[in-house]
């Protein structure tokens, strides 16, 4: 069952935020994996866009598993300064949390995953969020002060301090703003409670570095949870030169044993 556009927040001065949900047939206390997409936090939807996956449907493939999927929406950072955005998809999760047995969901399984931005989103939701039951992030900003220092040593995508994707999230140059910059990090919220997380990135990653998912990784481990990190040799952004199927069955099967 597929149920689109369903108005989740409404916030006064800004656009009404949408949800679309798939469930599997006949769902019954169905698991949800709240799928949120990146973009820089400056734009991407829910709609992957064609090719991205290749011939993989991220959805169609979590629906056959037996998950419900929830592709969430949140306000842009020419909208909003965070933490607007980790509170748009967390009106979803309770939306989700209110609405679920009119849908056949499990309240008490919701888990996330994201790639890029909304990696850092869905790591933010796993941290700070005590019902959330696991965490798929795909190449994830950990820390936002060690990211812009690596846009800004290559120069890449931005040479501006105060208009890097990171900057614009939280309104300002984030050096100059560091305690914004670190409460919008995951790597600031990690604790010995955090659920299962499962950190996927590749190596050969020009636009997020793989060792931002290094560092979240050894925070966790360092804070006491047990969070379990994978490398892709050759892969960039959005695994251009990964085998796609088999990261996302591989993320599957991870949301399988602790979803």
């Amino acid at each position: 069952m597929n149920y689109r556009d369903i108005l989740v927040a409404e916030t006064y001065g800004y656009r009404p935020l949408f949800m679309n949900l798939a469930t599997p047939p006949g769902a019954y206390d169905a698991p949800v994996l709240v799928w949120i997409h990146g973009g820089a936090w400056l734009g991407g939807s829910p709609a992957l866009r064609p090719g991205w996956l290749g011939s993989t449907d991220l959805v169609a493939e979590a629906v056959a598993a037996g998950f419900a999927v929830a592709s969430v929406t949140y306000r842009m950072s020419a909208e909003a300064v965070f933490p607007a955005q980790l509170d748009d998809v967390s009106a979803a999760v309770e939306w989700i949390r209110e609405n679920a047995a009119g849908h056949g969901l499990d309240a008490s399984r919701i888990s996330v995953w994201g790639e890029s931005a909304g990696g850092h989103l869905a790591a933010m939701l796993a941290l700070t969020d005590p019902g959330i039951r696991s965490a798929v992030l795909w190449y994830a900003p950990a820390n936002l002060l060690t990211k812009q220092d690596h846009h800004l040593a290559g120069a890449h995508l931005h040479s501006d301090p105060a208009h890097t994707p990171e900057s614009l999230l939280i309104g300002g140059n984030v050096h100059d703003h560091q305690a914004e910059a670190m409460a919008a990090s995951p790597v600031a919220h990690v604790s010995p409670g955090a659920p299962p997380v499962l950190l996927m990135h590749g190596e050969a990653d020009r636009v997020v570095p793989c060792e931002q998912s290094v560092e979240l990784y050894e925070a966790l481990r360092s804070a006491g949870a047990s969070p379990e990190l994978r490398l892709v040799p050759g892969a960039d952004h959005c695994w251009e030169g990964g085998d796609v199927a088999a990261l996302v069955a591989d993320s599957l099967d991870f949301f399988g044993k602790n979803g």
